[in-house]
């Protein structure tokens, strides 16, 4: 299905993965259906661009570009919004995981305190907002010979 988007960059693909968030996400509980758009030229970074909103799009990348090692934590509202039952844990594979970039001046921070957690198998996802406070919601990203932009 086309997208309709007002990025340049996420312009030139029409299609993507389709990611359902059954609850939203905070701030745009009403936006429930979003493409995932990968151009290769913007690779790693990927846009959440709305179905429903030409203008609503999210400028993003996989956490582990961001923090190899980084560890998830799911609530179990989370889990079953997601798709998971709530005490089962998700086999390597089963979940992708993506840090929301914000451009602040000439810097990009990373939001690891909620990043959006995408169940690979149904498409499932969640913006899932850690009870601890183990990482930022304002990490610091440098991305080497890549220009971030925005959507």
């Amino acid at each position: 299905m086309p997208v309709t988007t007002r990025s340049p960059k996420a312009a030139a693909q029409d299609t993507g993965w389709r990611l359902e968030f059954p609850a939203g996400i905070p701030a745009f509980e009403q936006e429930t259906a979003f493409v995932l758009l990968r151009p290769p030229e913007t690779e790693p970074l990927v846009f959440l661009q709305s179905e429903k909103t030409a203008g609503l799009c999210f400028l993003a990348v996989p956490v582990e570009r961001v923090v190899p090692d980084y560890e998830l934590a799911l609530s179990a509202e989370d889990r079953i919004s997601v798709g998971f039952a709530e005490k089962r844990p998700a086999a390597p594979g089963e979940l992708v995981t993506f840090a929301i970039l914000t451009p602040v001046g000439r810097d990009i921070t990373a939001n690891l305190l909620a990043p959006v957690v995408v169940n690979v198998a149904s498409g499932k996802a969640v913006q899932a907002v850690r009870s601890d406070n183990r990482y930022s919601a304002r990490t610091p990203v440098r991305f080497a010979d890549r220009e971030a932009g925005g959507c």
